[in-house]
């Protein structure tokens, strides 16, 4: 029997739909489901990593850099920001009901073999640099995505 293939498209840099993301690309995974995650725009921030990175960059790309948040934990809400208290709301809430965080989530999609993957072209209209990304993530184009999805089970965009 074909194992059954899911894909997800995260275009969001929201915490919440990043989180629900990854709850259903792990739930797929543990249904024995070839999953690929192909962050694109906003959605890459997820997987950028928490520390500054020292790379070479021109003005705007510095300036990019600066105003996305650097790392899952750093994502904001969809809704109900409250200039920050939001986010530090529902981390709280999350913590006292033992839900894992996105980055717990993501480390467990990395442990699982869910394919992680950066648009190269959104990293190059942002002026991401692979170094400025976690490890483990693939980098490719939108072409690499559509042969995932064509023989996707599950095909979502969030």
């Amino acid at each position: 029997m074909e194992k059954k293939r899911t894909t997800i498209v995260l275009f969001s840099g929201d915490y919440d739909k990043a989180m629900a993301a990854y709850i259903i690309a792990n739930g797929a995974a543990a249904y024995d489901h070839e999953v690929t995650i192909f962050h694109t725009f906003w959605g890459i921030n997820a997987l950028r990593k928490q520390e500054d990175v020292k790379v070479k960059k021109g003005f705007l790309e510095k300036m990019f850099g600066k105003m996305m948040p650097r790392g899952a934990e750093q994502l904001g809400l969809s809704k109900m920001q409250m200039m920050g208290m939001g986010p530090k709301m529902i981390k709280h809430v999350m913590n006292k009901h033992n839900a894992l965080t996105l980055t717990q989530l993501i480390n467990m999609a990395q442990e699982q073999d869910i394919k992680l993957v950066s648009c190269t072209m959104t990293m190059d209209l942002l002026g991401l640099q692979q170094d400025e990304l976690i490890g483990g993530v693939h980098y490719a184009g939108v072409a690499a995505y559509l042969a995932d999805a064509e023989d996707g089970n599950v095909n979502l965009f969030i």
